[in-house]
């Protein structure tokens, strides 16, 4: 008793000419018009106004009607008011569904041309007046009107109504309009005989599968989503008039009107034995077939292995826009025949839009080909782009230029991996003498990698500990992401991790050991080559393919990695306090290098810093371990650390955690033309962001401009205001 016949009004999509579902109707903004049209009483006593934005349904009209809590409800409602341009009466009655606040309190109600309306005529016994045909034409039932298309109709409309002095206001109005997801036409409500679906049954163990968690959605907003239309649910029409699909296995016959479901074809009526009979003409929407997917596929109705083996699944990765075609009707439909949910865990992905937030659409030609992207910039660096770009759940606003980012990777990847893999000292690691030094994490790494411990003696240093340590850290960071489809999180957790980390300050710092050879240098292309391979591991998800040529070229008869298990890291590779002590040392560096490139102190030019540390901070000792690493990446000829220590006259300075860098700028620079060039760029940079901030402060603007014409004007502001700042700081020091 799920699936009946009956007369509803319907989507109707009159170009395709077929019922659609409320699921693929697509609402648009458009500004439009709201018409204010009097219904005159029969006894002429007065009227009525009502306010509406479709004047042509009004020749369907089969009432008026307002709130109960309408001040004048007792005094109007049972009144006949005659409906404009025909010769009816129609009445004025109390539904609750009228708004007593939207435009004059009335609705006008068109059982036949509007959803709300249908559902006030059902309480009140009111027929459906049909004035609109399937054809999306005006019927016999329009009376003068009958022949005209919808557009030429409603002008015809408006045009009497003013003649006949009955359209008293017009306002502009901007409203959601329907329109059907495939063509892009406006739907029409229409009522005709579908066939429908009972869901409320369905819905309810499906809703309490999500409710108990035994189905995750990811993000966790979409659960949100998925229960408020669960919960909300309305039969489903589930017939089509279309050509092509599954056919409803009704048949009907024509002699003594039987109608017969059935399994195979019938050859004759059940009921009188007449060869007359035809099949329903409509077919089935297309998702009534997909809804079976998750155990349809797998043999069903019979138990069959793979049945056993793979239903229910683990995850579903899906789009938004397919929530409710697909997903909730997969659970209830899998629950219904089967008992099981379909599966545990529902990830939901953005959809990938153009710059302008559009649909990807070859109507529009703004869908790129993703072969010439590939060609272009590379398979993984698209793959990764994409990845590290897109939040979960929301939607990405392509522009190829966002594919640099994969592409700028991929070739440091590669350019680390030719560095790390020419240093002679790693060609020994693979001998077969066996490790000639008590193992550490590093020694234990490289065998969970390889297969077998490393060759010879070696000597480690607080870089090797520190980037084994780091690596430690971001593999579990990565690991977390993963686990909670955070991809992007991953993305950039690699990214981070492999090029400033590994890349920018481990390669540096090793320099110096792989030159002076020995065992030193046999720890420190130990550690470089085994830190790359582990780092393959966490790329390979994302960058298949150059991690898996580098992992390739890491080892003598490396298996594939796409086939490798991986058994986790050795246990005390973290190291907390030497990762805070680089951490500092790399702060340091970094903001000495600031203050050159604020200054355009060009690198050659050694400089003197002092760096005043909180007094029993312990600070000063932590600094010194570093002391030649911190002078020769900074290009300091001369370094002061002290608790306490005095700020120079004329320096700049940098503030830290518990600590003030101070970088004497006399003799260094010009500070009288140093101030007036930072005093000219703030005013400029002052007068370009009041501009912005106006732009950005015009609702003109922010509502008719492009989303990402917007979005760009924020980042520039914000980035003009932050630089603003700092160029204040840096005067303020120098005064």
């Amino acid at each position: 008793g799920l699936i009946y016949r009956g007369r509803y009004i319907v989507n109707w999509c009159p170009r395709c000419g077929t019922a659609i579902s409320d699921e693929e109707v697509e609402f648009r903004e458009e500004d439009s018009k709201l018409w204010y049209i009097a219904y005159p009483f029969i006894d002429g006593s007065g009227e009525v106004v009502v306010g509406t934005t479709r004047p042509e349904t009004m020749l369907g009209d089969v009432a008026v009607a307002m709130s109960p809590e309408h001040a004048r409800a007792k005094e109007l409602d049972g009144r006949m008011v005659r409906l404009p341009l025909t010769d009816r009466g129609i009445p004025v009655i109390l539904d609750e569904a009228v708004d007593p606040e939207f435009g004059t309190g009335f609705l006008k109600v068109t059982p036949a041309h509007d959803a709300t309306d249908f559902e006030i005529g059902l309480r009140h016994g009111l027929d459906p007046f049909i004035v609109i045909g399937s054809d999306g034409m005006m019927n016999e039932r329009a009376g003068a009107f009958a022949g005209m298309d919808i557009s030429s109709a409603r002008q015809a409309v408006l045009g009497e109504l003013e003649k006949q002095g009955l359209l008293r206001k017009t306002e502009d109005y901007r409203h959601a309009v329907g329109h059907h997801d495939r063509c892009g036409d406006p739907i029409e409500p229409y009522v005709s005989k579908q066939w429908f679906l009972r869901m409320d049954s369905l819905a309810a163990p499906a809703i309490d599968a999500v409710k108990d968690g035994e189905i995750v959605f990811s993000p966790e907003r979409w659960k949100n989503i998925y229960l408020s239309w669960m919960e909300g649910i309305r039969d489903w029409c589930i017939s089509r008039q279309l050509w092509w699909g599954h056919r409803i296995p009704v048949w009907y016959c024509d002699a003594c009107g039987t109608e017969m479901v059935a399994r195979e074809d019938p050859a004759e009526c059940a009921g009188c034995g007449s060869k007359e009979i035809r099949q329903d003409e409509d077919v089935l929407d297309t998702w009534f077939s997909s809804w079976l997917w998750t155990f349809s596929t797998m043999g069903w109705p019979e138990e069959t292995d793979e049945l056993r083996k793979f239903h229910p699944t683990d995850v579903l990765v899906t789009g938004g826009d397919i929530i409710f075609f697909w997903v909730a009707r997969m659970i209830m439909a899998s629950i219904e025949f089967t008992g099981e949910i379909p599966f545990s865990d529902v990830y939901i992905t953005g959809i990938v839009r153009d710059n302008q937030g559009r649909k990807m659409s070859k109507s529009l030609g703004n869908s790129p080909d993703m072969i010439d992207i590939i060609d272009r910039h590379g398979a993984d660096a698209f793959r990764f782009s994409l990845m590290m770009l897109s939040p979960p759940g929301q939607d990405l606003l392509f522009d190829e230029k966002k594919v640099e980012v994969g592409r700028h990777f991929a070739n440091k990847i590669w350019n680390a991996a030719r560095f790390v893999l020419s240093q002679e000292e790693g060609e020994g690691l693979f001998a077969e003498d066996g490790l000639r030094t008590a193992p550490d994490c590093l020694t234990g790494l490289f065998e969970i990698l390889f297969g077998s411990p490393p060759s010879g003696s070696f000597e480690t240093g607080w870089e090797d500990e520190w980037i084994a340590s780091r690596l430690a850290a971001r593999m579990e960071e990565y690991s977390a992401a993963i686990g909670s489809y955070r991809f992007d999180e991953a993305s950039r957790t690699i990214y981070e991790f492999f090029w400033h980390e590994f890349c920018d300050w481990y390669l540096e710092f090793s320099k110096p050991a792989l030159r002076g050879g020995g065992d030193r240098a046999r720890g420190a292309a130990l550690a470089a080559r085994t830190v790359l391979a582990a780092s393959m591991v966490m790329l390979h998800p994302v960058m298949p393919f150059i991690s898996e040529e580098i992992w390739s070229m890491l080892s003598p008869g490396a298996p594939l990695l796409a086939g490798f298990h991986f058994r986790g890291l050795p246990a005390g590779m973290r190291d907390a306090g030497l990762d805070a002590d680089v951490s500092l040392m790399m702060e340091i560096v970094t903001s000495v290098r600031n203050i050159r490139q604020s200054f355009n102190i060009p690198y050659q030019k050694e400089l003197s810093v002092v760096i005043n540390t909180e007094e029993g901070s312990g600070l000063s000792a932590s600094i010194g371990r570093f002391r030649s690493q911190i002078m020769g990446m900074a290009g300091i000829g001369d370094l002061v650390v002290a608790d306490g220590a005095e700020k120079p006259a004329g320096s700049a300075a940098a503030g830290l955690t518990r600590l003030e860098i101070y970088v004497p700028l006399g003799g260094v620079v010009d500070l009288g033309a140093e101030k007036e060039r930072f005093t000219r760029e703030i005013e400029k940079l002052r007068v370009e962001c009041a501009k912005i901030e106006q732009r950005l402060g015009d609702e003109k603007f922010t509502r008719r401009a492009p989303a990402d014409v917007v979005a760009r004007e924020r980042e520039r502001f914000g980035e003009m205001e932050d630089r603003r700042k700092r160029l204040e700081r840096i005067l303020e020091d120098l005064a």
